[in-house]
C-alpha cells in the first residue's frame, strides 16, 4: 500500500515557509515565485500555521485588508491538521476531501515537519500509477510480456 512517504521520497522533502510576522505581501510574493498554492508558517522552527491562496482570497481580499500592512499571523489558519509519514494515500485523499483542504504537512512523532503533500501530489501519484498499469496491460495483450 502506497504511503504519503512514497511521494516526499520521490519530491523531496523541502517545503517553503514564512514567518508569522512577515507581511501577506510577502507571503504571495513568495508563493508566485515558487509557483505554489501554500506555505507553512514557523515561528523559531516549531509549525504554527499555513498560509494558502484561499486564505488570501477568503481573508484578505475579500476581506479589504492590505497585504502589505497586514500581517501572516492574522490570516494563516493556525488549526493544522496533519498526517504521520505512513499515512496510505488514500486516506490522506479521504481526509484532504472530507476537510476540504488541499495542503496535508506531515510530521513525525515530536511534531518535526517531514514535507508537505498536495492535492496534486496525490492525483500525480495515481496518474502515474494508472499509465503503468496500462502499459502492462497492453504489453501482456501484445504478448510481448
Amino acid at each position: 500500500m502506497a504511503t504519503v512517504r512514497d511521494i516526499l521520497n520521490r519530491k523531496g522533502s523541502h517545503v517553503q515557509s514564512i514567518g508569522p510576522d512577515a507581511t501577506v505581501l510577502d507571503a504571495a510574493l513568495l508563493m508566485n515565485d515558487h509557483k505554489i498554492g501554500s506555505l507553512v508558517v514557523t515561528d523559531g522552527g516549531r509549525l504554527v500555521g499555513i498560509i494558502t491562496e484561499r486564505d488570501l482570497m477568503v481573508r484578505v481580499l475579500a476581506g479589504r485588508k492590505d497585504p502589505a500592512s497586514t500581517a501572516v499571523r492574522d490570516v494563516m489558519t493556525s488549526e493544522l491538521l496533519c498526517g504521520p509519514i505512513d499515512t496510505s494515500l488514500d486516506e490522506a485523499r479521504g481526509v484532504m476531501m472530507n476537510r476540504r483542504i488541499r495542503h496535508l504537512p506531515i510530521i513525525d512523532e515530536e511534531d518535526h515537519l517531514l514535507g508537505l503533500v498536495s492535492i496534486g501530489d496525490l492525483n500525480a501519484h495515481l496518474a502515474h500509477d494508472q499509465e503503468v498499469t496500462i502499459h502492462v496491460m497492453q504489453e501482456y495483450i501484445q504478448g510481448r510480456v
